[in-house]
């Protein structure tokens, strides 16, 4: 019998126990809407504001900058679209990166048909943006800059406290996307000089659908959502208080064990690419130590297709991903892999493992041994038909 191995947190997380026990009141006792005057209502707005409290404090940030969003992608559209169209009096430039998760560079790509000016700045070998092709690509009509802060594909860490620095000096607005950073590395908005930031709670262990973009106090965006006097009317609908609150205890939880989950996924991580990088023909991409998220691996095998290997490990019960789990369906090479200068035959054997809470060293030897012998499996057929032909 397989045994069950899911190494694909950095898709999605499960909803940890806490998090649903906070959440359930406000969907069979306090649901009230948080709008109404009576009683009720009041518990939702308390509920609110206190996740509002705890997000603010894990970021660095006060609780007026907090605003909750739908998810992720609702974050980085509303960021991008709200600065650009509020700022288009001062300038029609934006610069991002060409690594940036499709949330981000397909936004720009519209924003491009709406008279925008993009510049898509390339990373090195290891993923990290160049800070000299950022500062160079800078002119007096640039309005905003968009860098991740942690790659959801390889992992690698953005140099954020450099990138706001000369943003600041500059007077252009920095976002980051930050929805796998929070949870897994240490976020200071104030110290890295951060004026807008996306994060999203299924990625640290709270529900789906819920998100925050932090607006900076002084920082002026146009409202996504136009509707009643919601999240101080900048994002209008009935809020999802139930949402709210799962994300508000999660990130809590997240940021109070952030230094000793961090470690042991460090120490898992680095056990997985230690017996991947084994195999022969394998090769890690991305980069090592701490510019490198600490539960992201993800590596290539020559002459294996990915695909094959991801149905191959997921009948053995491992449940991994090829790069972007937006794009899994995509026959396409990797964006990001694409970027950093790697082919496209490695790039298509790429597999991303990205390791989480109920990950162990049991998990890891079960995957370096299984996936092993796959891959010898898979190569053998390929040479058996290459024969044939």
């Amino acid at each position: 019998m397989n045994k069950e191995v899911y190494i694909d947190y950095a898709a999605t997380t499960y909803l940890k126990k806490e998090v649903l026990d906070e959440m359930l009141p406000y969907l069979t006792e306090h649901f009230g809407n948080p709008s109404s005057a009576h009683s009720m209502s009041r518990e939702g707005k308390k509920a609110i504001f206190d996740s509002k409290v705890k997000v603010a404090k894990a970021i660095n940030a006060s609780r007026e900058e907090i605003f909750f969003t739908s998810g992720g992608s609702e974050a980085d559209n509303w960021a991008i679209k709200g600065a650009a169209f509020k700022l288009r009096d001062k300038g029609n430039h934006i610069i991002t990166s060409k690594i940036e998760h499709h949330a981000i560079s397909n936004t720009c790509k519209y924003l491009e048909e709406q008279g925008f000016k993009v510049t898509y700045i390339p990373v090195d070998e290891e993923g990290i943006i160049k800070l000299d092709a950022l500062e160079k690509a800078m002119n007096s009509k640039t309005i905003i800059v968009s860098v991740m802060f942690a790659n959801n594909e390889v992992g690698s860490i953005q140099p954020i406290k450099q990138i706001g620095e000369l943003c600041r000096k500059k007077g252009i607005i920095f976002h980051t996307d930050a929805i796998q950073a929070v949870g897994q590395v240490e976020v200071d908005v104030k110290d890295m000089n951060i004026d807008l930031l996306s994060l999203s709670a299924h990625k640290f262990y709270g529900p789906k659908g819920i998100g925050v973009l932090y607006i900076r106090k002084g920082i002026n965006i146009h409202n996504l959502i136009h509707g009643g006097s919601q999240e101080r009317a900048k994002r209008s609908g009935t809020e999802n208080v139930a949402g709210i609150v799962g994300l508000g205890k999660a990130i809590e939880l997240a940021v109070d064990n952030l230094k000793d989950e961090s470690e042991r996924l460090i120490n898992l991580r680095d056990r997985l690419i230690k017996g991947l990088l084994k195999i022969k023909g394998s090769k890690l991409n991305g980069p090592l130590g701490n510019k490198r998220l600490p539960g992201n691996v993800n590596v290539s095998f020559k002459g294996v297709n990915g695909e094959a290997l991801l149905i191959a490990l997921d009948r053995k019960g491992i449940y991994a991903s090829a790069g972007s789990a937006c794009t899994a369906g995509s026959i396409e090479p990797s964006h990001v892999l694409q970027s950093m200068g790697i082919s496209d035959e490695m790039n298509k054997s790429s597999i991303r493992f990205s390791l989480g809470a109920k990950t162990n060293e049991c998990d890891i030897d079960y995957l370096i041994e299984t996936i092993e012998k796959i891959v010898d499996d898979i190569r053998n057929i390929t040479l058996e038909e290459r024969l044939i032909k």
